[in-house]
């Protein structure tokens, strides 16, 4: 079990090498979730994620003998750019093993860091079990992602961060992986303020922590894809699971949905670019899964915002299909000259604006004279989607 004043003494250790990040208030934030929200912009370290905090205080503990091996480990990305900085900033080698998967970003970034990489396997554990065959043969240093004390406590210096920037704070909310970052937090926090409750969040895909806090023991879970690869975690830490269970107030989930309801968000409302992982924190709070930071002063981490520039396009996309911004509509019209002139002229009356229209004949399910038009709109909001649904169908047309 790590202390305070392991954290502390890697808060030394670390020194100017890390950087402090802000976090500042969000009067539209709070305005939006019904709290006085602060943002941790870890997203602004030198990699893009808190991960450099663990990594440079693990690597600068190692004896001369075990920087001359080098080092290893196995991430989805941002572990492995952390490792890789730490690593560089030492002057030693760095192997890192990144699943198949890995975003092009977190690839691109780390390569440009020096490290060797090998992709291996479809997620985070086939990726973890190659890096450690290969130590073995290598004879090298493995650099866990979340299950060793000197991450966590490297990890741990947020929450003496925050003490000092947001000292009556009510309620921290953290993303959850293997759960490093939050025990870490966790501890220093709950040391010095044991009244602030420590909230955890899980993609609803992966709810490894959840699961295993509820089975008392680490319960393995299947690997899938998930917007929030960083916290895509199925096997939790044997360090960390006591930590939270003892520490940590609750663990909740989010979808899919919600997350990219909340990258979209936050970078519209707030300028801030959050990965998947690192927008799940505002995601729960946004769709009212912490009911108990309700007026309350919470600080929310924005761990990482190392998204790859495609998976944004999608992610912004779907995110304003849900907010009723972009619309997909299947119109059945009567098969004559006019009739997609009428719909158009009637989606145009309620100040929408066709992104793409195409008419399809062929369609199986509407009759002879009739055709399928489908429109692709930028609307207002859900109610104006609904109006406009309305209005179609006013007019005699069928709405799919």
């Amino acid at each position: 079990m790590i202390t305070l004043a392991d954290i502390k003494k890697a808060r030394s250790r670390l020194g100017d090498s890390i950087f402090c990040s802000p976090c500042p208030h969000s009067e539209t934030l709070s305005r939006l979730t019904g709290c006085k929200l602060f943002l941790k912009l870890e997203n602004l370290q030198m990699t893009g994620s808190f991960k450099d905090r663990g990594a440079l205080n693990k690597i600068l503990q190692l004896s001369g003998e075990q920087k001359r091996a080098g080092v290893i480990t196995a991430s989805a990305g941002n572990h492995a750019q952390g490792v890789a900085h730490a690593a560089r900033i030492s002057g030693i080698q760095a192997t890192i093993i990144m699943p198949e998967t890995t975003p092009l970003s977190k690839f691109r970034g780390t390569r440009e860091l020096g490290a060797e990489i090998i992709l291996h396997g479809s997620g985070y554990d086939a990726a973890y079990s190659k890096a450690r065959e290969l130590q073995a043969e290598r004879g090298c240093t493995f650099i866990h992602a979340f299950d060793d004390p000197d991450i966590i406590a490297g990890q741990g210096t947020i929450g003496l961060e925050l003490l000092e920037q947001v000292p009556d704070m009510d309620t921290v909310v953290v993303p959850v992986g293997g759960g490093g970052l939050i025990s870490g937090i966790a501890t220093a926090i709950k040391t010095c303020r044991p009244e602030v409750r420590l909230v955890g969040i899980e993609t609803e895909r992966m709810p490894s922590m959840k699961e295993s806090i509820a089975a008392g023991r680490i319960t393995p879970l299947r690997s899938v894809n998930t917007l929030a690869d960083g916290i895509a975690v199925a096997n939790v830490g044997e360090h960390t699971l006591p930590i939270i269970r003892e520490l940590v107030s609750d663990i909740v989930t989010v979808t899919e949905e919600e997350i990219a309801n909340a990258i979209m968000i936050l970078l519209e409302r707030e300028k801030t670019l959050a990965e998947g992982a690192g927008a799940v924190g505002f995601a729960a709070l946004y769709n009212g899964h912490v009911p108990e930071a309700k007026e309350r002063k919470v600080v929310v981490l924005i761990s990482g915002g190392n998204i790859d520039m495609t998976m944004l396009s999608k992610i912004l996309e779907r995110g304003l299909e849900i907010d009723g911004r972009i619309a997909h509509l299947k119109v059945v019209v009567p098969d004559k000259p006019g009739s997609v002139a009428e719909l158009a002229t009637l989606v145009a009356e309620h100040y929408a604006n066709i992104l793409q229209i195409s008419q399809n004949r062929s369609v199986s399910k509407v009759g002879l004279e009739e055709t399928e038009v489908e429109l692709t709109l930028e609307t207002r909001g859900n109610e104006h989607v609904d109006e406009i649904k309305a209005s179609i169908i006013n007019c005699g047309f069928t709405v799919n």
